[in-house]
């Protein structure tokens, strides 16, 4: 892409109540717009980061057999009766139609899967148990999808918006076994998950709350912009809730000898929703002896744009952004110093290589892997070159490719290191 032809830039104007640093950072490298507050629109390079964290999601749930599926977000308030949430949910956004019928903004997607599931699955048939070793994978549905909530405060950026980006998934067994051990899998998914996007998380154990009467898993990332203060073991699995801790010491379980305590931003959690759900829609089959059962469920929940702030927030310095390459909008972004003081034929030569480059033409080719879609040139003429670098900064793509006089004096083009500011001189063959 074309810095020029891009229609957001950088800005040093950040409204005085923005006070998060991952919405500080996005929307100065222009990647969110703040429309209000709890409500931000991803304008081009947001999207892009965006759209790479829910594929590396999709990509991971449809190895192991989500079916992805897009749900509305109106939902209707018979649902939310059936289920007793109407009332008691207080984050819920209730809308009155022009008709007087009410309507629920969903926060959340039980109250429709389980109705939607009912119309078909009829038999045990339906319900393949899941066999990791036979690679059987059990009915789950998974969607990415625009959630509402009606937070009192809305605060930290994109850590908690009343409009949010999320994952969530469903599935349906017929034994308690399979359910429990998906679980399990899931588990181990998530990691795969976080870990693809450059996230070290810890698993800690938490009440299910609105969701479920039984433990849910939390997936908690070390985070200063966090609201959960949690105990951890660098050497170990070990980690939990600050506010269970004691209880865990009482209980004779051993606690790790290098125990540590830190906040955290949760990115993602999954429930064990047994029953509950499919009883209050009667979301049911018939097994063998043509009994009716209810399936067992699970949930299964990644904040996506969550994940985003919580990665802005990891992979920055004082300069900006510092994107790990697997999220980033651009792999390069390409900073050329054409200099109208200096002789015309070298400006020729620094914009001949910056083309050949971004065209994936240049002799380095092999080491750039260059192209449209991995570039972010900085074309602008009416632009200095110090200020490029400070925009490169930071919108924070991996790798910089510089082509200057001074780089062509050395050999070559520029290619600096974002994370580690590393940089060395590539040689370039014309």
């Amino acid at each position: 892409m074309l810095y020029s032809k891009l229609f957001t830039k950088t800005t040093k104007e950040v409204s005085s109540d923005e006070t998060s640093k991952n919405a500080q950072l996005l929307i100065q490298a222009g990647y969110i717009h703040k429309t209000m507050a709890g409500v931000y629109a991803f304008l081009p390079l947001g999207l892009r980061v965006l759209n790479n964290i829910e594929n590396i999601v999709r990509e991971n749930l449809n190895q192991i057999g989500g079916q992805e599926i897009l749900m509305n977000g109106i939902q209707p308030k018979a649902n939310w009766d059936k289920t007793g949430r109407w009332n008691t949910v207080d984050v819920l956004f209730k809308l009155s139609s022009q008709t007087n019928t009410e309507y629920a903004l969903a926060p959340t997607h039980e109250e429709q899967i389980s109705p939607l599931i009912k119309q078909y699955i009829s038999s045990y048939k339906d319900l393949p148990d899941f066999d990791e070793e036979n690679g059987v994978m059990p009915l789950a549905v998974y969607q990415i999808q625009t959630k509402y909530r009606d937070e009192l405060r809305a605060k930290s950026g994109l850590l908690r918006g009343r409009e949010f980006r999320m994952k969530d998934m469903y599935d349906f067994h017929k034994t308690k076994e399979s359910q429990e051990a998906y679980f399990e899998y899931i588990t181990q998914t998530y990691i795969t998950i976080y870990n693809q996007m450059g996230l070290k998380v810890y698993i800690v154990d938490a009440s299910g709350g609105n969701f479920s009467d039984k433990l849910s898993r939390e997936f908690q990332v070390i985070c200063d912009a966090g609201e959960d203060l949690i105990k951890y073991s660098e050497t170990t699995n070990f980690a939990c809730n600050i506010e269970v801790f004691e209880d865990i010491k009482a209980s004779g379980k051993e606690i790790p000898v290098d125990i540590q305590e830190a906040k955290s931003a949760e990115v993602g959690n999954i429930f064990d929703l047994g029953q509950k759900w499919v009883k209050a829609f009667d979301t049911s089959y018939t097994d063998k002896n043509n009994k009716k059962e209810l399936p067992w469920m699970g949930c299964h929940g990644i904040g996506t744009s969550r994940c985003m702030a919580v990665i802005a927030e990891i992979y920055s310095d004082e300069n900006g952004l510092k994107w790990p390459e697997s999220v980033a909008p651009f792999k390069y972004q390409m900073i050329t110093n054409v200099n109208h003081k200096d002789d015309q034929k070298i400006n020729n030569q620094i914009v001949k290589i910056a083309q050949s480059i971004y065209q994936g033409e240049s002799e380095a080719e092999d080491l750039f892997e260059a192209n449209p879609e991995t570039v972010l040139w900085d074309d602008r003429e009416s632009v200095g070159f110090g200020e490029k670098l400070k925009d490169a900064d930071l919108i924070g793509c991996p790798l910089q490719i510089i082509v200057s006089k001074r780089s062509l004096e050395q050999g070559g083009v520029e290619l600096k290191n974002r994370y580690t500011g590393d940089s060395n001189i590539i040689q370039i063959i014309e």
